[in-house]
């Protein structure tokens, strides 16, 4: 009957496309059951188009566009009622110093010039947040910082007025800082000071390039990251540089022993990034994007990443038509149209480029929307072993079977005697069809990981096949020890009449860095590969011989195209006749001799010959979208709703309507912090919601022990520095709890405390509280 009701409910002009999907949702599985998974995402279709936000504007409000990605399409102006936004870190506005100015030529001088001028700015205004600290409440670790950025604000704001000062050439930079100064600006050589935008676009582009587009570094969502990437080029202390390079060196490669140790390290190296007043962080930037809630025509279910919004792997996988359960033509709008290059080692480096990326590849694991973690997506990490902590303590070793990419080479040798781990992880990949018909094997995901050693790494004194490439699988390689197939399971699960069956390789991935914690040791060399081997090799044979270069950079320097998978009709055809020599004997890369049969190779390669006289193209993969049309200012993706994939309609809903947690009362002893926490809740109503706010307790959020928050605590001592930290799940009834005792010296401490809610850590309320632990008697 509410199918039925469903169907009747669809606008006119939509009912006859929807009466043939309307029988067959209706219609039963086997012996009358439903199909109970669906996989794929909810569109059936995604439209991308390139529209300026004047355009986007009046699509938005007549719900002929679902969300414009991006941008705010109505700058001073009021969206209407059914148009909602969403809002996630933009960028940050900075004041730099020239380093060649004789007016500021002095630590002293700049720190003084720059408190005045971070004053006179001070007021937070739309968009804009005053924030002198780098470390954002978008930051999952903001937390770790809490004192630190509340005591950098204070400085400012209590400063007195500045008297006259000496006059500065001052240069303005971006349409933020315009927005907040308007000093004369200096046309000439020697100015001073630059206030400029830095947006998070520019600052993390070199750290989204990589193998398959995935190799980010595990903390590419952290604070302390974005701050060193942010200040660090421009110290002009070499001292200083040296100490933050060292801090960073330790942070990056688990150089700590207790949680405490790390954030303090944190802390240290955000404060000498500031202290030379080289650049100075004045506040940070939100973006707002747009997307439309009408009750029949609109968008009912989203999520968004607090760092890129909209243009991220969780709104593809969570947005939810409102006439649809599971189907629906979902129109998107980006100002910009898709310039980079569509290759996913090198390219996809711009905004659409990333977007359709996000839709197109399926990567081992996603970012966390409202944290700096990751989540499962495509490979699971089920177990992490590391070495003895008591003595005799010694590393994990691996067997001799094990493989070794050898740099230079890709070739993939085996560990011998002798070597050694610091941690292996367990990962179970799903290995679901391509979009070619093929079927994923440990070859593919053997096959990524030789790549990187092949063009990340110098061997012999060869140079790197493309410094992009090499800096962007660096990270693997510095953690990666060695890998080994352990066993291909068969993981069968049956509802109903209706079976599916999952071909699950387990893999054994050995690697550095074992102080890290388990979540952020399994994102380090993650088994996984978005493409198919044979589309690897294709590309790697296009470089070598000279047709196409995997980056722009390497592209220029070398006078080739930009390798594009799809829309240069030249490239393509020297890539089919590739694909035509390499079918015809059946090839197999020397990395893969033991991995593959003549017989495999021969059918993937026909495969792949096959699909691009259907489609067009070369761009294989095997995520949830496929790439069906495109133009210059349109690109049209089509579900692949392959049964094999194990992701599909509802996985990530969890975090569709993200919710907080918040601190009622916090009592510190101790021995013991005690908090009262009010949680908040969903009330939905036909096909709208509301949160409302309850405390912890209540029967109605009982019923799921995911709507019992986390507990993240820091203590600083008197000193400043980070005490302890960690975080609990303990509850006492309607009270959380934290076990201090025995863990403190006696002493002064200050207690920071922040709530997450299902996996919610973004713009946290901080709960601050002073205690003594005294001497025992």
């Amino acid at each position: 009957m509410k199918r039925r009701r469903f169907c009747r409910s669809a606008p006119i002009g939509r009912r006859l496309l929807l009466l043939v999907f309307c029988l067959l949702w209706a219609a039963p599985s086997g012996a009358g059951h439903e199909l109970p998974f669906y996989p794929s995402y909810y569109p059936q279709e995604i439209r991308l188009e390139a529209l300026p936000a004047a355009a986007a504007a009046p699509l938005l409000k007549s719900a002929k566009l679902h969300a414009y990605v991006g941008a705010d399409p109505f700058v001073g102006g009021r969206a209407p009622a059914d148009v909602k936004a969403v809002e996630s870190l933009a960028g940050y506005v900075v004041l730099t110093f020239n380093p060649a100015s004789r007016t500021v030529r002095t630590r002293q001088s700049r720190c003084e010039h720059a408190l005045g001028i971070a004053r006179a700015l001070s007021a937070s205004r739309s968009g804009y947040v005053f924030h002198p600290y780098a470390v954002t409440p978008l930051h999952a670790d903001y937390l770790a910082h809490f004192d630190q950025a509340q005591k950098a604000k204070r400085e400012i704001q209590e400063r007195p007025a500045a008297a006259s000062t000496v006059p500065l050439a001052t240069r303005l930079q971006g349409p933020w800082a315009e927005s907040l100064a308007r000093p004369p600006q200096y046309q000439g050589r020697d100015w001073d000071l630059v206030v400029e935008d830095v947006t998070l676009e520019s600052l993390l582009a070199r750290q989204w390039t990589g193998l398959n587009g995935w190799l980010e570094p595990a903390w590419v969502k952290s604070g302390w990251f974005h701050a060193y990437l942010l200040q660090a080029a421009t110290l002009t202390d070499a001292g200083a540089r040296q100490a933050v390079d060292g801090l960073y060196g330790r942070l990056s490669s688990g150089g700590w022993s207790t949680d405490a140790e790390r954030l303090e390290m944190e802390r240290q190296m955000v404060q000498r990034l500031g202290e030379s007043c080289d650049r100075v962080v004045l506040g940070y930037v939100l973006r707002s994007e747009y997307f439309n809630t009408e009750f029949s025509q609109g968008v009912e279910n989203v999520a968004w990443d607090s760092q890129t919004g909209f243009n991220s792997a969780i709104f593809l996988r969570t947005v939810k038509l409102k006439d649809f359960p599971w189907n629906g033509w979902l129109r998107l709008g980006m100002a910009s149209r898709p310039a980079a290059a569509w290759n996913p080692i090198a390219g996809f480096s711009d905004p659409a480029g990333r977007l359709l990326w996000a839709a197109v590849g399926d990567p081992a694991l996603i970012p966390a929307p409202y944290s700096s973690e990751w989540l499962p997506n495509r490979t699971t990490p089920v177990a992490v072993t590391r070495p003895a902590t008591s003595p005799p303590i010694s590393d994990i070793e691996l067997p001799e079977d094990a493989m070794i990419p050898e740099p230079g080479t890709g070739l993939l040798r085996e560990a011998g005697k002798g070597k050694s781990a610091r941690a292996r992880v367990t990962y179970r990949l799903v290995a679901s069809a391509f979009h070619d018909s093929t079927r994923m094997t440990p070859a593919d995901a053997a096959y990524a990981y030789s790549f990187a050693y092949r063009w990340g790494a110098r061997a012999g004194g060869r140079p790197a096949g493309d410094p992009v490439v090499e800096a962007a699988t660096a990270p693997l390689r510095q953690a990666l020890v060695g890998f080994r197939v352990v066993k291909v399971d068969a993981e069968v699960k049956k509802y109903s009449d209706t079976t599916f069956t999952y071909i699950v390789p387990v893999i054994d991935v050995y690697v550095t860095g074992g102080a890290f914690d388990d979540a952020t040791l399994a994102a380090l060399a993650t088994p996984w590969s978005a493409l198919p081997w044979p589309v690897m090799v294709l590309m790697e044979e296009a470089v070598k011989r000279g047709l196409a270069a995997f980056s722009p950079a390497e592209a220029k320097r070398r006078g080739v195209p930009w390798l594009d998978l799809a829309r240069d009709p030249k490239t393509k055809e020297a890539l089919a006749a590739l694909v035509d020599g390499f079918a015809a004997q059946a090839y197999v890369p020397p990395a893969l001799k033991r991995l593959v049969t003549a017989d495999e190779a021969q059918t993937r390669w026909a495969a792949l010959k096959s699909f691009y006289a259907r489609r067009g193209h070369f761009l294989v993969t095997n995520g949830p979208y496929s790439l069906d049309k495109w133009s210059e200012r349109e690109v049209v993706l089509t579900a692949f709703r392959d049964f094999t994939n194990p992701n599909g309609v509802g996985t990530y809903d969890r975090f569709a309507i993200p919710r907080r947690a918040f601190v009622t009362r916090l009592t510190a002893r101790g021995d013991r912090l005690e908090i009262v926490p009010e949680i908040e809740r969903v009330e939905r109503f036909l096909r709208e919601y509301r949160i409302v706010r309850e405390p912890l307790g209540k029967p109605v959020s009982d019923e799921d022990r995911a709507d019992v928050p986390v507990c993240r605590y820091v203590i600083v001592g008197a000193d400043g520095a980070v005490a302890d930290a960690g975080l609990s799940r303990d509850r006492d009834g309607a009270r959380l709890v934290v076990n201090l005792k025995g863990r403190l010296k006696p002493g002064a401490y200050t207690a920071l405390v922040a709530l997450g809610l299902r996996d919610n850590w973004v713009n946290p309320e901080v709960a601050v509280a002073q205690f003594r632990v005294d001497a025992a008697p």
